[in-house]
């Protein structure tokens, strides 16, 4: 499932392409990802978009919003004026309005935004944008890991007796954080995954702090990760997956020094039902 850095890039394209378009007309071929009526954000002008955790929000001139979680498969896709120049990963299953294009918004001057969803996991709402920040969804979530403080971030982490990667991974604890990221943050920062949250010292959760916000900042550089589905919405696919620092890594060797010197391999096991990456000799 797209994290952090992967929504935060269809956020920031969404807004690149989509801000000063109208929205003409939608057309809708499956009910079940859309919610609400499409007939109230006819003749809109996008005004700019937003994140909640992994939520994206783009915000209208008629003080509507469309609210969006792509889940596992969903993928955004513009065609139009304000894309220079146009590419399709092969992850779009089906291409563009084909068997998997789920809704289309039909935009001026020629601008169309398909939604791919294969899974059909994912969502879209339309909702009044005084009314966003008070979904449920959205007051769940924890503080945003861009915007979280090393003091409340050290916080979160000792009130939990859970194990540190499964806790950094509660969106009503920290919003955006998930699975690649918190694999690779605990590999840069030394720290076994099984450690129990509490425990961890001031110093080591400083040094997660540092991390986490290392790898993210890595993952929004390369685009997000296109492990699976995740493809960025000018077509293109993201980079990070080619970067990783332990993830997806089993059985390859540590890439720290002392470690690939001693033969150490990267073992997978699985942590809170999620595939869990870490070196035995230098993550304590």
């Amino acid at each position: 499932m797209p994290e952090l850095p992967e929504v935060e890039t269809i956020k920031l394209q969404l807004g690149k392409f989509l801000v000063g378009h109208k929205i003409v007309y939608v057309e809708v071929k499956n009910r079940r990802v859309f919610q609400g009526d499409e007939n109230k954000i006819i003749n809109a002008k996008v005004l700019g978009t937003r994140r909640f955790g992994k939520v994206t929000v783009i915000d209208l001139d008629n003080k509507y919003s469309i609210l969006t979680h792509v889940k596992l498969t969903g993928q955004f896709i513009y065609r139009g004026p304000n894309l220079k120049t146009e590419s399709l990963s092969n992850k779009v299953t089906g291409g563009l309005n084909g068997p998997h294009t789920l809704v289309i918004f039909n935009l001026d001057r020629g601008g169309v935004l398909y939604y791919n969803d294969v899974r059909r996991f994912g969502w879209i709402r339309i909702e009044k944008t005084i009314d966003v920040e008070n979904e449920s969804f959205i007051k769940k979530l924890g503080p945003d890991m861009l915007v979280l403080s090393l003091k409340d971030f050290e916080k979160i982490v000792l009130k939990s007796s859970r194990n540190i990667k499964v806790h950094l991974m509660d969106q009503t604890k920290i919003g955006g954080v998930g699975n690649i990221y918190v694999n690779d943050a605990l590999w840069l920062s030394k720290i076994n995954p099984k450690r129990a949250s509490k425990t961890l010292s001031t110093e080591e959760i400083k040094l997660i702090f540092n991390a986490l916000n290392t790898v993210l900042q890595a993952g929004l550089k390369y685009g997000g990760a296109s492990e699976l589905a995740f493809v960025t919405p000018d077509g293109k696919e993201g980079e990070y997956q080619n970067h990783t620092l332990i993830y997806g890594r089993q059985n390859k060797s540590c890439q720290n020094p002392a470690c690939r010197q001693a033969g150490a391999k990267i073992e997978k096991f699985f942590l809170g039902g999620r595939g869990t990456y870490w070196c035995k000799i230098c993550q304590k």
